[in-house]
């Protein structure tokens, strides 16, 4: 007889998808010369006989997890896959060059719709140039899952991790934060009303810039340019995917560092902040925690700060600090508060 352990199980909620990752990867040692950096940061990267090396991603979006297909279309849903994985290979200072697509699906999608999904990863792959280059198709009982695997190539040394922030360095944002988030919560509303009176037409217009940030994200693949022109290497690098606050904790965690951030230097749009009062939402609250801006999030060392001040795409918002100092946000008031990882949790229990 099996012993019953059903007491002393732990829900997969409670320790978060990075606790998880962390907790079933602990026991994984790297034995292959050729692995440079293997889990716990954007990507992979693995040493070539070359002078380049490889970069590795991979993303899975499950339908009725990630999108809603209620509002969310089949090419623009295509696109978007593709930008969520190419985030992470520029997040590594490095520039991808191939992807893998598999999918699985259910019989309640005709061979058009998958036309669509197709073409809108085409479309991303066109725009920055990327080859497809395989993958896998399945049947599904539940819906769309889409899982790309994206690789990219960097010069040798030249990937940027999450583990090479320094005291005194400077936090640096590319963009403006909480538009993605934002965006869906005007489709949200919108898909509300739609359900009580089908006859309705959605007005999107006011709300343009948030909604093309939520349905068509675009990846940074213009800043790696632009630092290399300004002559500025991050010291530490990562894409803000799951909100602010979380993405400047796994840089302060694998950096050994504290943190401390300013309110008033968080880059936010008009249409963040005006949408934000009507949805009676804190815009700093939404710039920390609601993800899927796919802007880069890096730290640089004090010396540069001359060669990006007047750069309208970067904006300084804080500074490392020692470890022992913990990582905070300096509200506009100058009052000192502890930052906490509010943001995306796929595994977090809704019910």
């Amino acid at each position: 007889m099996f012993d019953n352990k059903e007491n002393s199980k732990t829900g997969i909620d409670n320790l978060g998808e990075f606790g998880l990752i962390d907790h079933l990867t602990k026991n994984f040692k790297l034995k292959q010369k050729s692995t440079v950096k293997g889990i716990g940061d954007d990507a992979a990267v693995i040493a070539c006989d070359s002078d380049k090396e490889l970069v590795v991603s991979t993303d899975l979006l499950l339908e009725g997890v990630h999108f809603d297909l209620s509002y969310m279309p089949l090419k623009h849903l295509g696109y978007k896959a593709v930008m969520v994985n190419l985030s992470d290979i520029y997040a590594m200072n490095a520039t991808p060059t191939q992807l893998t697509i598999s999918i699985a699906v259910s019989n309640r999608f005709p061979v058009e719709a998958l036309e669509e999904l197709y073409a809108g990863i085409q479309a991303a792959a066109q725009s920055y140039t990327i080859d497809v280059i395989g993958g896998d198709t399945t049947s599904s009982t539940t819906g769309l899952l889409i899982s790309i695997t994206a690789i990219g190539v960097v010069n040798k040394g030249e990937a940027v991790y999450r583990s090479g922030a320094k005291e005194n360095d400077l936090l640096v944002v590319t963009g403006d934060l909480g538009a993605a988030y934002m965006g869906l919560q005007v489709l949200e509303r919108e898909k509300e009303v739609f359900k009580v009176n089908p006859n309705s037409q959605p007005d999107l217009e006011p709300y343009s810039y948030l909604v093309e940030r939520q349905l068509k994200p675009e990846a940074r693949k213009d800043i790696q340019a632009l630092l290399s022109e300004l002559d500025v290497k991050p010291t530490a690098m990562i894409d803000i995917s799951d909100g602010l606050s979380s993405e400047i904790i796994h840089i302060c965690k694998n950096s050994n560092v504290g943190c401390n951030l300013f309110e008033e230097k968080i880059p936010l749009d008009p249409q963040v902040i005006s949408v934000c009062e009507e949805f009676n939402l804190d815009s700093t609250t939404i710039a920390l925690s609601g993800g899927e801006d796919y802007e880069l999030l890096f730290t640089i060392k004090t010396e540069d700060y001359p060669k990006i001040k007047a750069n309208p795409h970067l904006t300084v918002i804080g500074h490392i600090t020692h470890k022992k100092e913990g990582v905070h946000l300096i509200s506009r008031v100058g009052t000192k508060i502890p930052l906490i990882a509010r943001g995306w949790n796929a595994l977090k229990n809704n019910e």
